[in-house]
């Protein structure tokens, strides 16, 4: 009998789990320009003279969540590039033109564990000590990691129960 079907099939899992990853980042960042609400969403980190609506809140590894218990959309990107952990305290400014700005103002403590990234139920995880993080897409796809790959993640030193960790960088 012929290989051919096998790998035909292997092949077709292959583009299929390319085209899910593909969809995911797509969906992140779709969320990241208009929110999980509709309204357009713009960081601005840096820029302090902008007047508006103060919230603060908690990063619980993808949203803030404000003192009210709603969700607050932070980019993707924003938390990727600031290696924003579960429990990181933000602040954001609605300003008065619609646009989000956000600040990490209240880091908490950190550590740094080596892992193996793998992929599974359409989310990206990366193993570290008997453990599994999950990480934001668009870590994946700045640093250009693969399933398999070792890569050096950040904890919270505090919270054992942490489900989220952030990418320090390839090894």
């Amino acid at each position: 009998m012929s290989d051919l079907p096998e790998k035909q099939v292997k092949r077709l899992t292959s583009l299929i789990q390319e085209a899910e990853t593909n969809l995911a980042a797509a969906k992140e960042l779709l969320i990241s320009i208009i929110g999980d609400d509709g309204v357009a969403i713009t960081p601005k980190s840096g820029q302090e003279d902008v007047t508006g609506k103060v919230v603060e809140g908690v990063f619980d590894g993808q949203v803030m969540i404000g003192p009210d218990g709603k969700n607050y959309p932070v980019p993707a990107n924003y938390a990727s590039k600031s290696k924003l952990l579960e429990g990181d305290v933000l602040k954001l400014t609605i300003a008065d033109d619609g646009s989000f700005i956000y600040k990490q103002i209240g880091p908490i403590e950190r550590k740094q564990v080596v892992g193996t990234l793998v992929q599974h139920d359409g989310a990206y995880y990366v193993e570290a000590g008997g453990k599994e993080y999950r990480i934001l897409l668009a870590s994946v796809t700045f640093f250009h990691v693969k399933e398999g790959d070792q890569v050096t993640i950040i904890v919270p030193v505090d919270n054992p129960d942490a489900t989220w960790a952030a990418v320090e960088a390839p090894l």
